[in-house]
């Protein structure tokens, strides 16, 4: 009986809080060095990450900082307020975890293949690798903003 109850009453915290596991992900993250703030959001079954914050958001000179480290010189001139950094990510049950997205990293210009898990709550462990090598990358800890 008492599992019972708890299950209920989880079920109903969801539907309260309209929240599946897929979507704990959803909202503000500061990245590892707390200088900025992405947004997680859907679209669609997909998951998208943009900068909303950070804590040097002008240049010395007052002008926005601006994505100058990219290779595509037309695109060197786009504000890092507002970017998407994390791209395409699906959420795997199986797994529990987010996979098949991209980071995109604006102080190197690079682009990674990616994917996001959660260890414990308020934290997202992001990992970025290249060429399909997963055991090979870069993690980062992400902390809730909100």
């Amino acid at each position: 009986m008492k599992t019972l109850t708890t299950f209920l009453g989880l079920f109903i915290v969801t539907l309260a809080f309209g929240q599946t596991a897929a979507e704990i992900v959803l909202g503000k993250w500061y990245t590892d060095d707390k200088e900025t703030i992405v947004e997680i959001y859907k679209t669609g079954e997909k998951y998208f990450g943009k900068v909303v914050w950070l804590m040097e958001e002008n240049e010395d000179d007052g002008t926005p900082k601006v994505d100058d480290e990219n290779p595509d010189a037309k695109l060197q001139k786009r504000p890092i307020m507002g970017l998407n950094i994390l791209k395409g990510f699906s959420y795997d049950s199986e797994d529990k975890e987010w996979a098949d997205g991209t980071i995109y990293d604006p102080k190197n210009g690079k682009t990674y293949d990616c994917y996001m898990w959660i260890e414990k709550a308020g934290e997202i462990q992001i990992k970025g690798f290249v060429m399909g090598m997963r055991f090979i990358g870069r993690s980062t800890t992400w902390t809730k903003a909100e």
